[in-house]
């Protein structure tokens, strides 16, 4: 009961910051606001109660990316059914609001008991999957409720979480309230086994899946291409300031020569596109890329949605958030293009990051001299170089295969129809 009342506290709270963000301007706050006005009349306009509906929920970009090969298997396996797709984020919705998977994409309503019993009486779903760690207590209580059937895919789990301390009762419910937890990792079915759940298997993390389906999809980045004929590429992707200081001072005093830096920043607001130029004078918008290309020694990425095929053209791929107290980034989506992934220190807790270190397929750097000559080895020893790109592509290909194991579950539990 008392953290119940913690919780709906917190959502309240958590709400009042978003709008004093709002009101002071800050973009990505207001957008997650009006997005979410009007949401009951606007998916009521939808008429889902007239088919059967598969809700697939992802926190932001990434656990869509991570989630979107089980939601794609699903619609080619039940092409009757209507997929709707809501988002907590906006960097997640505004990125993929017109994505042509789903039927109805949104933003996922405030976690209050009136809007998830809202909600679902709206939608009335069939079968709702959440991607990695969305743990909304209101709304996972309303679906357990009504008996609707709730996959947790790609989930992940560590000791220091609120599920394993002594004052996380109420969450551990919440776990037992899912159907069933796909999750990523033997470490994370122990964990949870110590609690007694039953509802638990280690399928793999569909984001092996993910990756691999961009060596196939086609997508080109002409400019790109254009910039990277007569030089190699470095692409540091999801950078934040830290990465960006650490690079500048690598740049400025490296030694290689026919090499172009293109940085890809986690936040493209105006500020730090600007902060990134102080670092970078001489460098080149991707927005103006199309008159200056023959000039970009430096490529600052001003837009989001491209990442995954920049990478494509890069000889050696950097990753960002090392130097942050949250870590890095999606190391994967580099490594399946057999290219070296340079990363800072703090990555210890992405299992695939310690495993790709381990392999030889990562390399971690502490500082700007280990940066330079990391990147020194890798372009001089060709040798080096060679052995660590097959690492990094051996090991995203040896770990495909999560999702035919949620999609075969949900067709033995016959949770949909084909009709």
């Amino acid at each position: 009961m008392i953290a119940s009342i913690i919780y709906n506290l917190f959502i309240r709270l958590y709400r009042a910051g978003v709008g004093m963000a709002a009101a002071a301007g800050n973009q990505k706050a207001r957008k997650w606001i009006d997005g979410r006005r009007h949401w009951a009349s606007q998916l009521k306009e939808q008429h889902l109660e007239r088919a059967a509906v598969v809700w697939v929920h992802a926190a932001s970009l990434g656990e869509f990316e991570q989630g979107r090969p089980v939601l794609e298997a699903i619609r080619a396996a039940y092409p009757g059914h209507k997929i709707l797709l809501t988002f907590f984020s906006p960097s997640g919705y505004e990125v993929r609001r017109n994505y042509p998977g789903a039927d109805y994409i949104c933003y996922l309503p405030l976690d209050t008991a009136a809007n998830a019993r809202q909600f679902v009486e709206i939608v009335h779903p069939r079968l709702v999957i959440f991607i990695k760690y969305e743990f909304w207590m209101h709304f996972l209580t309303e679906l357990h409720t009504r008996k609707i059937p709730v996959l947790l895919v790609s989930g992940i789990f560590r000791a220091d979480q609120v599920f394993f301390k002594p004052y996380g009762g109420m969450f551990r419910r919440l776990l037992a309230g899912f159907t069933h937890l796909f999750l990523q990792n033997q470490a994370s079915f122990m964990l949870l086994q110590q609690l007694g759940l039953k509802n638990i298997s280690v399928s793999g993390d569909t984001r092996f899946d993910r990756v691999s389906a961009l060596l196939t999809d086609g997508q080109t980045l002409p400019l790109i291409e254009k910039l990277g004929a007569t030089s190699q590429l470095l692409v540091a992707g999801s950078t934040w300031p830290a990465d960006e200081q650490l690079l500048a001072g690598w740049w400025h005093a490296r030694q290689q020569q026919g090499l172009k830096l293109v940085i890809a920043p986690h936040e493209i607001h105006e500020a730090h596109i600007q902060s990134i130029l102080q670092h970078f004078p001489e460098a080149v918008r991707y927005s103006a890329l199309k008159e200056s290309w023959q000039e970009a020694e430096v490529l600052i990425i001003d837009n989001i949605g491209m990442l995954t095929t920049l990478y494509k053209y890069a000889a050696i791929a950097y990753v960002g958030g090392g130097f942050g107290k949250d870590g890095i980034h999606n190391i994967l989506e580099p490594a399946v293009y057999g290219m070296p992934v340079v990363i800072g220190p703090v990555y210890e807790k992405y299992f695939e990051a310690v495993e790709l270190v381990a392999a030889g397929g990562a390399l971690v750097i502490k500082d700007q001299e280990q940066l330079g000559q990391t990147i020194q080895q890798l372009l001089t020893d060709e040798a080096a170089y060679k052995k660590t790109a097959a690492i990094s592509k051996s090991y995203v290909m040896a770990n495909r295969g999560a999702t035919p194991k949620i999609l075969d579950y949900i067709q033995e539990k016959r949770f949909l129809s084909n009709e």
